[in-house]
């Protein structure tokens, strides 16, 4: 698809040009303009980047949200600190909480609308509602891609997608769907190529993106670059959802052009895909999909980051003059947007109590102000919300269980545990590294709670597998370390020397698997067409068997949480009788 051109009113141009013009029209005199009419005056723009807001509307503990973060976009556009404000996002913008999937998304973008978002990539989670309607799936007469249409459709602002192909379409030709777009900004003129990551559409509902292709990552930031340099870009940024991981997300560095690696993953994609590029010719990058927070430059490339949920957002500033290349003027760390700070240590706070102990936070020298359209957005959806987010189930957490220890973490065996309780299975396989959202707090268990732990609309699958095929699957997890899946009702045991992996499978009954065994394991859909590539090594050509319809995953949570009187995190440790018992071996080895 050709490059999309919109332009945006200017603010700032040089008027000698205008005024000989008029001159010359009443024939007061010739007029030539002078050399500062041919100089732009530098511009100084600040890129603000958000990514994996994943539906975050208001504020909550350390998640300022798109309400906070309204008063900082605006703070920074009353300010003089820049003559612009471009306001972009990295993908998977609306799938995540309740009050975002209640409406399949449309208050996000209602959201993006009122803070005047220029673009945004779209994320492999922009899939998940599929058709228009409760369905997460389509039917026979469903269009797989009805839900992201429709948010496209209301969208102020154009979706980038440079890299998915539909057939020989790439982009797809869905309406304000396109690769690349070229805006005018207070005279200067910003390109902003979208991109997604290479695994983007494993990483969603199969049913959701059949026919649908991403190609190359560098190939088509290139491409659509290379483009909007020759139609005048004197900047061009790239909407990225992939990512990577740093050590350390509050010292940026600037070393020019420079690689810049010593705390990041050097094989993280998005560094990669920085370190490929030509130099010049990117000259900063959103990132996101990993849920990491960081400030870095690789090969003269500035690069932002941040988790998910909004805890900080991304900036950096240009400034753009004629005559001469842009300059970066600064690269900032990420920045929580608080809405208060405490009187006393001036540290972030997210709440008043009412005692004198905060103030209203401020940026840019500005009071940070939500804005009033996106405070309403917020509480419309919220109240929608509300009353099934404050439902109690009936059980009592004595602590919060949490993600730490993952895979084997008290929250993921806690889930993997009432999935193999609650149907007739021998064992229970499950993403727990990217399927679990959020920890459970302590106390009465709320519907909300258990929604926000598990946002997503799958439903339990059970696949009867061989043992031979269960110990590829299993292999394959070994290999993966920290992201390997969470199991229930087996220990695998696994010893390596060089490439060679002996692996033993025994499930809790004591019966150890041989590879002629059938073994009948409890999932979700989402592993089932190929989601993270879990069950790949055991998923048949022509996919699994259908079975009868099972119910969705957190809805089978929510009814085993109901049986339950109190929960103790200690009591799903793994610590003593860990389920992975692995040879370190055993992933240093991985190729």
């Amino acid at each position: 698809m050709s490059t999309r051109i919109v332009r945006t009113p200017s603010r700032r141009r040089g008027t000698a040009g205008a005024l000989c013009a008029l001159l010359a029209a009443l024939a007061v005199q010739a007029c030539a303009p002078g050399p500062a009419a041919t100089h732009r005056e530098a511009v100084r723009i600040a890129v603000i980047g958000t990514n994996d807001v994943h539906g975050q509307l208001g504020p909550m503990a350390n998640r300022g949200g798109l309400v906070t973060l309204s008063g900082y976009v605006a703070a920074l556009r009353a300010s003089d600190e820049v003559d612009a404000v471009l306001l972009v996002d990295a993908g998977d913008m609306w799938q995540g909480t309740l009050e975002s999937n209640l409406d399949e998304g449309a208050s996000v973008v209602d959201a993006y609308n009122a803070m005047g978002y220029a673009a945004a990539a779209i994320g492999n989670h922009e899939f998940d509602f599929g058709p228009v309607g409760p369905a997460s799936v389509p039917g026979p007469d469903d269009d797989p891609r009805g839900a992201l249409k429709a948010r496209a459709a209301e969208a102020a602002f154009p979706l980038l997608a440079a890299n998915l192909a539909a057939g020989r379409e790439r982009p797809p030709g869905w309406p304000n769907v396109g690769s690349s777009v070229l805006l005018d900004l207070n005279g200067v003129d910003v390109g902003i190529v979208g991109i997604m990551t290479a695994g983007a559409l494993s990483a969603t509902l199969a049913a959701n993106v059949g026919g649908l292709e991403v190609t190359p990552l560098p190939a088509a930031v290139e491409t659509e670059a290379r483009e909007l340099r020759r139609r005048g870009a004197d900047l061009v940024i790239v909407l990225a959802h992939a990512g990577g991981r740093c050590g350390d997300a509050a010292g940026p560095v600037d070393p020019g052009a420079a690689v810049a690696l010593a705390a990041c993953e050097r094989t993280g994609e998005i560094f990669e895909l920085a370190a490929g590029l030509p130099a010049g010719l990117v000259d900063h990058i959103v990132a996101g999909h990993v849920h990491h927070a960081f400030a870095e430059t690789v090969n003269g490339i500035s690069i932002t980051s941040n988790d998910s949920r909004t805890p900080t957002f991304g900036r950096v500033d240009f400034a753009v003059s004629d005559g001469g290349p842009s300059r970066r003027l600064r690269l900032y760390e990420p920045t929580p947007p608080c809405p208060y700070r405490f009187v006393a240590g001036d540290t972030c706070a997210w709440a008043d109590p009412g005692d004198g102990s905060v103030r209203t936070a401020a940026y840019a020298g500005h009071p940070v102000v939500p804005d009033p359209g996106v405070v309403a957005i917020a509480a419309r959806a919220q109240a929608a919300a509300e009353r099934q987010k404050s439902e109690s189930l009936g059980v009592v957490l004595a602590a919060p269980f949490t993600l730490k220890g993952n895979p084997e973490s008290a929250l993921g065996n806690l889930v993997t545990h009432a999935l193999l309780a609650s149907f007739p299975a021998d064992a229970a396989i499950h993403n727990v590294h990217g399927g679990l959202r959020s920890p459970l707090p302590a106390g009465e268990l709320t519907y909300g709670s258990v929604y926000e732990m598990f946002p997503f609309d799958n439903r339990v699958a059970v696949v009867e597998l061989d043992g031979r095929a269960l110990r590829e699957v299993l292999r394959a997890q070994v290999r993966k370390g920290r992201t390997r899946a969470g199991i229930a009702g087996i220990e695998v045991t696994a010893a390596c020397r060089g490439d060679d992996m002996d692996l033993d499978l025994v499930l809790d009954s004591g019966r150890r698997i041989g590879d002629s065994d059938s073994v009948r394991i409890v999932v979700n859909d989402f592993l089932t067409s190929g989601g993270d590539d879990i069950l790949d090594p055991a998923i048949p050509p022509g996919g699994f068997p259908a079975e009868e319809q099972l119910p969705g995953v957190r809805d089978a949570l929510v009814a085993w949480f109901r049986e339950q009187e109190r929960l103790h995190p200690e009591d799903f440790g793994s610590a003593g009788a860990p389920r992975w018992r692995v040879d370190p071996a055993c992933v240093t080895g991985a190729g």
